[in-house]
């Protein structure tokens, strides 16, 4: 089975370029808090790396 990870968005959007917003967004991520589990490949990862002072990763 492949890996997974569990993205928790632990900074606020506000002050955030429009693109780290749209990056954001597209994770699935609404609030502050809200978790969400994508699998672990290069696409997911480079958007984790785009937000990374706003986002929290747990490999699970």
């Amino acid at each position: 089975m492949a890996n997974k990870l569990e993205i928790t968005l632990i900074r606020s959007v506000i002050g955030a370029s429009e693109r780290q917003r749209k990056v954001v967004e597209a994770l699935g991520l609404k609030k502050v808090n809200s978790t969400v589990e994508h699998a672990d490949n290069p696409a997911i990862r480079g958007m984790i790396n785009k937000v990374s002072h706003l986002v929290k990763v747990k490999e699970i």
